[in-house]
């Protein structure tokens, strides 16, 4: 399999380096940390985004969509991550539309994907409950009635929740709180009553939302897919995540190490160029070999997502596992090879550093990954 992007995707990242040339405003990062109150979305940017197709990409045409896939919805996203561009299409399209695309019915996919792909409708996934990411560990049950379903319990880290129209929720419908079977989907209205949101921003200054469900009411017509048979849709769209959030972390990390490498080349100490120093060329050529090795597995786990590899799981744990770990290298090594002034708001690199922490725990951390591909493996 050819490890390059093909004229399509060639084209189409050219169209988002330009956007992200364009609209990446890390300032806005640091005003969102000294502000929380004013983490918005910015809609007037959300609105180009919808504009150039991407939130189109990959849905089906007969919800309004481009019918492309992961590998050209990548190709966006590395962008995105070079420049830290706050737009909620990860949460939105990835996460939210994930689970529509995947188990939603025609009727639930009619209403809500062409409302996404629109960008008239935010909706936000609300699934985790721990401090770390356990897909099974769900608490928050939801109990049958006569008339439909009630909703209750706690989501933590629940991304752009505080901006969402809807939430779709993982809930448990059966068995005990780390059990496997009896996982639920449902979409409800962000404002109905016993929806209580609490705004929060992450170390790098993306939105996310603490939600509590106190007894909501839920219709039937408002499950997800079939009551209590959620857990292979869940490992499906988390492999799709994983693989999509890489793709973002990868053009992240690619940025930082170009930013790092000017830095070398202009810094002096004791009367030298600090990229002159061995020590530090050794640090350099380590961490590119790292980026190389990244941009080969994030791409063979698109296509392994788009083409229903059967090891796409075992890919997207290998390609996640791989991101945080040379995302996670990036972030040490750009603030280390700057000085001090790294680790601060006032050079840029450090907003990189702070990314690289948010995105190597999001949907799992190396170590997480590692155990899965493990399994996998017969280990």
């Amino acid at each position: 399999m050819s490890l390059l992007l093909n004229e399509e995707q060639s084209l189409l990242k050219d169209s988002a380096k330009a956007f992200v040339d364009e609209h990446a405003n890390l300032a806005s990062i640091r005003a969102k940390r000294k502000e929380p109150k004013k983490a918005e979305i910015d809609l007037e940017k959300w609105k180009k985004v919808v504009d150039l197709g991407w939130t189109a990409i990959p849905f089906s045409e007969e919800y309004g969509g481009l019918g492309l896939g992961y590998a050209e919805l990548g190709v966006v996203l590395e962008e995105i991550g070079r420049g830290l561009v706050d737009v909620p299409l990860f949460s939105n399209i990835v996460l939210a539309g994930g689970v529509l695309d995947l188990a939603g019915s025609e009727e639930q996919k009619k209403r809500y994907l062409p409302e996404l792909i629109s960008g008239t409708n935010f909706i936000s996934l609300a699934y985790q409950e721990g401090a770390r990411h356990t897909p099974n560990l769900i608490t928050t049950t939801l109990s049958e009635k006569s008339e439909g379903f009630t909703l209750s319990g706690k989501k933590q880290l629940v991304l752009d929740g505080g901006s969402a129209n809807h939430l779709i929720v993982v809930c448990r419908s059966s068995g005990a709180e780390t059990d496997r079977e009896g996982l639920s989907f449902v979409v409800v209205d962000a404002k109905a009553k016993g929806v209580v949101v609490k705004n929060n921003l992450l170390l790098d200054g993306s939105r996310a939302a603490n939600i509590e469900f106190q007894d909501v009411f839920v219709s039937k017509e408002d499950l997800i897919g079939t009551l209590g048979q959620g857990a292979d849709t869940l490992d499906q769209l988390y492999a799709q995540a994983s693989v999509a959030l890489s793709a973002e972390m990868l053009g992240s990390a690619q940025t930082a190490f170009e930013m790092t490498l000017e830095y070398l080349k202009v810094r002096e100490q004791f009367g030298a160029k600090i990229g002159s120093f061995q020590g530090l060329k050794h640090r350099a050529s380590r961490w590119f070999c790292e980026i190389e090795l990244s941009k080969s597995i994030v791409l063979k786990a698109l296509r392994a997502i788009d083409g229903d590899d059967p090891k796409k799981d075992k890919i997207a744990h290998a390609c996640k596992a791989r991101l945080s770990s040379s995302f996670h290298l990036s972030g040490i090594e750009g603030v280390q090879m700057h000085g001090g002034i790294g680790v601060t708001d006032e050079h840029d690199i450090g907003l990189y550093m702070k990314r690289a922490r948010v995105t190597e725990l999001l949907l799992g951390d190396e170590a997480y990954h590692r155990e899965k591909f493990a399994a996998l493996s017969g280990y």
